[in-house]
């Protein structure tokens, strides 16, 4: 198994990205591109909107990339329904199409959103 941890506290998207690229330099390239999009999403929304990113791994696990990002907010993501000629909410939805099975666990210190991508 392959994989990767970064130093969460000061974890850039373009750092993310990079990371998941050297974890999955044999991939196909559309494997790779499914998880640096849900990476640059995972990771921007944890900047943006849930306090920073507090952990971040990606590893090869058997038949899947998994992606884990943990940020500072207890709040599980939502789609908000908005309609499609407003701007913005549709990476959650995003994510959970690109990835086959999405988790989001809550722990002391926030949440932890896992995303399992075949390959």
């Amino acid at each position: 198994m392959v994989r990767r941890t970064a130093e969460a506290a000061a974890l850039r998207c373009e750092d993310a990205r990079r990371i998941a690229r050297q974890v999955l330099a044999e991939e196909r390239s559309e494997v790779v591109d499914d998880v640096l999009m849900i990476v640059s999403e995972l990771v921007s929304n944890a900047v943006r909107h849930a306090g920073g990113v507090t952990g971040f791994t990606v590893r090869r696990d058997g038949g899947a990339v998994v992606v884990e990002v943990a940020d500072a907010s207890p709040e599980h993501p939502r789609s908000p329904g908005t309609a499609p000629d407003v701007p913005g909410g549709f990476g959650w939805m995003l994510v959970n199409r690109l990835g086959a099975r999405v988790d989001v666990g809550s722990n002391p210190g926030g949440k932890t959103i896992t995303v399992f991508v075949p390959v």
